[in-house]
């Protein structure tokens, strides 16, 4: 944007404001909060329009029905819900793979969703159904709870060991895990929709998804591998699994089917090839080639004409039976061991919708309910569930099929699940010869959009290495922890490099952009100067237990001034320096102010004008002293070069109770040592806090407070100008002997001196 030529300037004439000062002008008021009563009472109204509008909110579908344009969008949504049918039929049937259950449920988990969906959806242009990474999620646990192992039975037959694996038990149990976690899983999202918690997945950031996603696209890549090869392993979950996996497909290797590695190797070739294609000549082709089902049809005919099975003993899918099966209650017996597994991935699967349903929303301009899709996806999850299915999101490749074919509303979601139900009540058995391997290159091909998330960590690393740190740590995470602990292995870390960066936040000294008020780092810019005698200190954070002695560290190196060191200092100095008076070998004139008196006398010598005055006792007396010059002791008191300090808090989004407190001594320990502290740029919620905390007395006054830091500026400089602000210049102290040597106290004064503490704290009290 261009800014106006540098004559156009803006003139802004008022008087400093302080916190009083602007208040008694502006005549605050004081804030009434609501009452339990008024906050309840509009949400109780229970009128004819807001149950109706409270029905549509639940029931979406009762909003944008009405408002359907048959003539304009009927045909592109019957387009696309064909097209996006035929891939969810197959994507159903290969994800199923990785559930690690027979293909025939992916097409219960293709079709269920959808129905409830396109009720109580907020999104047009999802397309729900499995997903690759949370299929795996919930095949992980499947396989946890249902190994092989666990349903080996004695063979009859010639086996190697006399053990087979009964799989007619295995499936079943497995079928049984995955529905009831699905349900689960439905009843979480429920649960956070009822109590409108849909914010938790504001807490899976960009990078920590990518990376996420990124490891899981590896965990199915292996897992689909094995059937590529169609190479024995055993089943593994937890940490490490993927590695131990990994090796018993190089240890069996030598086993792989080299019919369905074919298959498989060229279901991925053409479909990537194609897919690229149809990137590349997205504009040319009205309709991107549905790929995924030409291959699919055409490897079918293939395995069943040449009948591959029996000649090269080549993996099919074998049973795809029609019709559904009756609806089945939930195991509640296995909830406990599921229910951190099914909260994690009903947080993934909620995230993965929410964050593609936006993409689209904002692309073409209508909104997505956060908490509404909560609902939606909850119910869709317990009634697949109930039928066997597993867990529905929305996936990447899928809903941009649907997207690209013209796919307007959610017509074409309900269209697309009307070709999955011709799958399953007639045409599923057509489907029977067609090999395992190439749903598994399916599944594989549709991984490239994954994958290529790597690429941007470099440019993560460019633009910001923590977000760059996160994404690698959970993608090694999640590969090695597994997706459930990885998950909330990188949800941990994430949330640590945000306590880090507020517990060690960045603080600089400001100086002034001369002929305005704008104040700057005076690291970032050569042409701006510190006004003398003051200190500009800014924290970019909250200030809370957790920062707060970082804090105060940071002032004391920037500001160069340790207060509570000084005052240590300055205190032992007038221990030593009283007594020295009370030996009579220094004198004090009657303003107070340490001199010489000429002559080493025993006892103290008061001024001829003071002892008509004050016939005050010597340790009484109010002590001034030059700190800036050479103390007649052996003291090195620091230098204290500024007398105001000005911290300026408009970064500051909040104190704590604790920061309240420490703040109050940091600002007292400046004020005994002569240096006054303001308060800039604070917010009314930081004020508020302050009060709330006590943090105002008869020491620390609420006119520290400023609008702005010039504001603060430009005050200490009038008061400065009026006298009112002095740097402690004072009358040198000198000894009463004729060197200039400073005295150097004996063991015997030092202990002398300190009968003297409390006598000297009243002195300690006075010496500004």
């Amino acid at each position: 944007m261009d800014l106006p030529h540098p004559e156009y300037n803006y003139f802004v004439a008022r008087q400093i404001y302080n916190k009083p000062a602007f208040d008694d002008e502006h005549e605050r008021k004081a804030r009434v909060p609501k009452t339990l009563r008024e906050k309840l009472v509009p949400k109780c109204d229970f009128s004819k329009k807001r149950a109706f509008q409270i029905t549509k909110g639940f029931l979406p579908i009762l909003d944008w029905l009405p408002q359907y344009r048959i003539k304009e969008w009927l045909l592109s949504d019957i387009i696309s819900g064909v097209s996006t049918g035929l891939v969810c039929t197959l994507q159903g049937l290969a994800f199923a793979l990785l559930v690690a259950v027979p293909p025939k449920y992916g097409l219960y988990a293709a079709f269920f969703p959808i129905l409830s969906y396109f009720i109580m959806g907020t999104s047009k242009h999802i397309s729900v159904g499995p997903f690759p990474v949370t299929s795996l999620m919930v095949g992980s646990v499947v396989l946890t709870m249902a190994p092989d192992q666990n349903f080996m039975i004695a063979s009859n037959g010639t086996s190697i060991n006399g053990t087979v694996i009964d799989t007619a038990a295995r499936d079943a149990y497995r079928v049984m895990v995955a529905g009831t976690m699905t349900f689960l899983i439905g009843f979480f999202q429920l649960g956070m929709g009822v109590l409108q918690i849909g914010f938790l997945v504001r807490y899976l950031s960009d990078p920590l998804v990518g990376g996420f996603t990124t490891a899981a696209a590896f965990q199915v890549f292996v897992s689909q591998v094995k059937l590529i090869l169609a190479v024995p392993t055993l089943n593994y979950n937890g940490v490490l699994s993927i590695i131990y996996t990994i090796i018993d497909i190089f240890k069996n290797i030598h086993l792989t089917n080299f019919a369905d590695l074919v298959a498989g190797l060229l279901t991925i070739l053409v479909i990537m090839t194609v897919k690229e294609l149809n990137t590349k000549y997205q504009h040319k082709i009205p309709v991107p080639i549905p790929i995924e089902v030409i291959v699919a049809i055409i490897a079918t005919a293939i395995s069943y004409g040449v009948n591959l099975q029996a000649k090269y003993n080549a993996h099919i899918v074998k049973s795809i039976p029609r019709g559904f099966l009756p609806p089945q209650p939930p195991d509640v017996k296995i909830f406990s061991e599921i229910a951190a597994s099914s909260f994690s991935s009903a947080i993934v699967g909620y995230a993965v919708a929410v964050s593609v349903g936006k993409v689209y929303a904002n692309k073409f301009d209508y909104t997505v309910d956060g908490n509404q899709e909560l609902l939606a996806f909850g119910v869709c999850n317990v009634l697949t569930g109930a039928f066997s299915g597993f867990l529905a999101t929305t996936a990447l490749s899928r809903t941009a099929v649907q997207v690209s074919t013209g796919g307007k509303t959610q017509i074409a979601g309900i269209l697309s699940a009307l070709i999955v139900l011709i799958v399953i009540v007639a045409l599923g058995p057509l489907l029977q010869p067609l090999q395992t391997s190439v749903l598994a290159g399916i599944v594989v091909a549709n991984l490239k959009g994954m994958f290529m998330q790597v690429l941007d960590v470099p440019l993560l690393w460019k633009q910001n290495k923590t977000d760059s740190i996160i994404w690698v740590f959970t993608c090694i995470g999640s590969i090695i922890l597994g997706l459930d602990v990885g998950l909330l292995a990188g949800v941990v870390f994430e949330m640590a490099t945000v306590v880090v960066r507020t517990q060690f936040p960045s603080c600089s000294a400001l100086a002034n952009v001369p002929g305005t008020d704008l104040y700057k780092n005076i690291k970032d810019y050569k042409n701006i100067s510190e006004e003398p005698g003051i200190k500009i200190f800014k924290c970019n954070s909250p200030i809370y237990f957790a920062n707060i002695d970082f804090f105060r560290d940071r002032l004391k190196a920037i500001v160069g001034v340790d207060a509570v060191r000084v005052n240590k200092k300055r205190t032992k100095a007038l221990k030593q320096i009283q007594r020295l008076i009370k030996k009579g070998r220094l004198r004090a004139t009657k303003n107070g102010v340490v001199s010489t008196t000429g002559i080493d006398n025993e006892a103290f010598e008061k001024d001829p004008e003071e002892v008509e005055d004050n016939e005050i006792p010597s340790t009484q007396v109010d002590i001034q002293v030059d700190w800036n010059a050479d103390l007649p002791v052996k003291v090195a008191v620091p230098k204290v070069h500024i007398h105001s300090l000005i911290l300026d808090f408009s970064a500051a989004s909040f104190l704590d109770v604790m920061s309240v407190k420490s703040l109050k001594l940091v600002i007292k320990e400046f004020m005994r040592i002569s240096v006054n502290v303001y308060i800039a740029g604070y917010d009314d919620e930081i004020y508020q806090k302050l009060e709330l905390c006590d943090f105002f007395d008869d020491m620390v006054k609420r006119d520290i407070l400023f609008l702005t830091v010039h504001d603060a500026v430009l005050f200490i400089k009038l008061q400065s100008i009026n006298g009112t602000i002095q740097d402690p210049i004072y009358d040198k102290i000198a000894l009463m002997q004729n060197s200039k040597d400073p005295i150097l106290l004996t063991d015997d004064d030092d202990e002398e001196v300190e009968t003297y503490d409390n006598q000297h704290r009243a002195i300690h009290g006075l010496s500004h």
